[in-house]
């Protein structure tokens, strides 16, 4: 019985400090999967994804499914549509959660939160990737500049007009500047389309 209660506390900290956990988490902590059934079933924790778990009086956040998505996938980057409204570039409310992966990564079979996967180079998953805290989970993000790129990276997914609007929102904003967009675009070959509309919007503004 010690060793359950034990077991127990054990979980409740570890959901304290950390936010949300996977099993294997637990597992890796000593915490077998009846203690977490049985916090499941007092109701003291919930399960917001199959294999995920959290306190059940977190106060949840309107970025609550990025930190699901970055628990689920531990080596993913939140990106795109995803993290231009995460950083208020966007009016879109994407369906599911925009995540880069690996180019050579195995692509992670997950029912909830729903998970469009992109794939980047192992340079382009960390560059311009900052990290934001989210209901007590580390939350990688690509920065302002690097989303606005990527979203004319990948214009044929998430549309033309999505990266326009979020071009637009980031210069008068000034959540990014020219040569940051151009450090960016450069490295990803698509300066040569991005070029016409960051300087337009640039003499706009002057």
């Amino acid at each position: 019985m010690a060793t359950a209660v034990a077991q127990r506390s054990r979980a409740l900290n570890l959901l304290k400090t950390r936010g949300m956990l996977r099993l294997k988490d637990f597992v890796a902590e000593g915490i077998g999967p009846e203690t977490l059934a049985r916090l499941v079933r007092e109701e003291a924790v919930i399960r917001p994804a199959r294999g995920l778990y959290q306190l059940a009086d977190t106060q949840v956040e309107a970025a609550h499914t990025l930190a699901e998505a970055s628990v689920l996938v531990p080596k993913g980057v939140v990106c795109l549509t995803s993290a231009l409204q995460y950083h208020e570039l966007t009016l879109q409310m994407p369906s599911a959660v925009w995540m880069a992966i690996d180019r050579t990564a195995w692509r992670p079979k997950i029912d909830y939160p729903p998970i469009r996967f992109v794939r980047f180079t192992r340079s382009a998953l960390t560059e311009g990737v900052e990290r934001h805290r989210i209901e007590n989970v580390d939350v990688p993000i690509t920065d302002p500049a690097k989303t606005i790129v990527d979203c004319f990276r990948y214009r044929n997914k998430i549309g033309l007009d999505v990266a326009m609007e979020g071009l637009r929102e980031g210069l008068r904003r000034r959540r990014c500047k020219p040569d940051q967009l151009w450090h960016y675009a450069r490295n990803a070959r698509v300066w040569s389309v991005m070029r016409p509309y960051v300087e337009a919007m640039v003499s706009n503004a002057a």
